[in-house]
């Protein structure tokens, strides 16, 4: 694998978690926008194919292997809602305190709490690469109504695992690297490169 990568995303917390977890790996990985990339649209209705999409586009634009992520959060008494929806819940622009708040909201009447962190990382070795390898994980929680700890990001203060009785923002950086969708999914494609 070549040690340069661009990672196709902006988003600053899943750059850290990402930053973190390859840091000892010694892969040396460059943000889409230091290189000038910008933004790949996100048309389509699965995580596979948003992060596909993100990408190749990174690759096309740099010239480079890619590592592109989607992810969310999905939750079972709203058939999977926000999805592949869950940075823009709320609308534009992002925010996370107003997609959390409409995520409560449209709770409130459920009993059901039950959710779980997708993620699909794709790596391309070029644009057209015509065999993307492909890794996923899933992390499975609740949804509770008020926030607690503060790490993280995103819905992280309102996902509660109650095999550890905290939210995913009570967590350190360590342990969410260790447990979290995004870490299952990044040991996936590591076994699969290897």
């Amino acid at each position: 694998m070549n040690q340069k990568i661009v990672l196709a995303s902006n988003n600053q917390g899943k750059l850290r978690e990402f930053q973190q977890i390859l840091a000892p790996l010694g892969l040396e990985f460059h943000a889409q926008a230091e290189l000038g990339v910008p933004d790949a649209p996100e048309p389509f209705f699965t995580f596979v194919e948003n992060a596909l999409a993100k990408a190749r586009h990174a690759s096309q634009f740099t010239g480079l292997p890619a590592i592109a992520d989607d992810s969310g959060i999905c939750v079972n008494a709203l058939g999977g809602a926000p999805g592949v929806f869950s940075a823009r819940y709320a609308g534009e622009p992002k925010s996370d305190q107003r997609n959390n708040l409409k995520l409560i909201e449209a709770l409130a009447e459920h009993t059901d709490r039950s959710a779980y962190y997708y993620c699909v990382l794709v790596y391309v070795r070029s644009a057209n690469d015509p065999q993307p390898v492909i890794a996923d994980g899933t992390w499975r929680g609740q949804i509770i109504d008020v926030a607690r700890g503060e790490g993280g990001f995103g819905y992280d203060p309102y996902f509660y695992l109650p095999s550890l009785d905290k939210t995913v923002a009570e967590l350190d950086a360590t342990q969410k690297n260790l447990l979290s969708h995004r870490a299952q999914a990044l040991q996936e494609l590591l076994k699969k490169l290897q």
